[in-house]
Formats: C-alpha cells, sequence, structure tokens
C-alpha cells in the first residue's frame, strides 16, 4: 500500500501526477519525515507504472529535498524547505476545480462558493485554536 493517494487523470504525465501526489502528502503531513517511502519496484507494481517512470519520480523527488537515501534503510521521507506560493497552490488546483464544477452542477456561483469556503475556513480556524 502506498503511503499517498493519487487518481490518474488523462492528458497529464504521470509522472507530474505522482509528484504532485507526494508534495501534496508530504505539505500536508500525510507523509512524515522519516517515514519509509517505497522502493522504485514497489511504486512501478502497485501504480501499474513502469520502472524508468517510478525512477524518475524518486530522483526528482530526491532532488527537490522530499526524500532522502539511508544507507541499510532506503527511501525515507525528508522535510524540504517550504516551496514558493505557486507551488503550493498549484497543488490544491485540481481539487479547486473540481469544487467548482460541483458547484455549478448544483446552481450555485463563485460567491456563493467563496462565502461557503471562507466560512469553512473560519470553523477550521477557530477549532485549531487552544
Amino acid at each position: 500500500m502506498l503511503p499517498f493517494s493519487i487518481h490518474f487523470q488523462d492528458g497529464v504525465p504521470v509522472s507530474d501526477q505522482i509528484l504532485r501526489a507526494v508534495r501534496k502528502a508530504v505539505l500536508m503531513g500525510q507523509l512524515a519525515p522519516g517515514d519509509p517511502f517505497p522502493s522504485v519496484r514497489a511504486m512501478s507494481q502497485e501504480l501499474k507504472i513502469s520502472p524508468t517512470t517510478a525512477h524518475k519520480v524518486v530522483s526528482q523527488l530526491k532532488s527537490a529535498g522530499y526524500l532522502v537515501s539511508r544507507p541499510g534503510i532506503g527511501m525515507v521521507v525528508s522535510t524540504p524547505d517550504l516551496p514558493e506560493k505557486d507551488e503550493r497552490l498549484e497543488l490544491i488546483a485540481s481539487s479547486c476545480r473540481e469544487l467548482l464544477e460541483e458547484a455549478q452542477e448544483l446552481g450555485l456561483d463563485l460567491e456563493e462558493v467563496l462565502e461557503a469556503l471562507r466560512e469553512a475556513h473560519r470553523n477550521n480556524s477557530s477549532s485549531q485554536q487552544p
């Protein structure tokens, strides 16, 4: 079982989708520093992708500081520097598109969606304060 979730979309390179899913899982705390990361072989088998694609993903994650290699252990999650705001926004872009599509199907306009987001943010912020 992979320690991150992914739902493949047509038209977007598989490696980009996996990178986005892993970065999002790390930034959201679903993958913590020191957590083991699947091997290239395990990832390629579970996701049914080529080992070359899996190796590319692992290499890019290592280069970006999301993974480190530990002798005798394998790949583990690292603590990368917080990405730029544009990268963090890119990680939620598909969720935003899905939300807007659902809102449109329900007959809600942008202002109504924004108000619902503001309310959810207020509720989330107040529930996290001591």
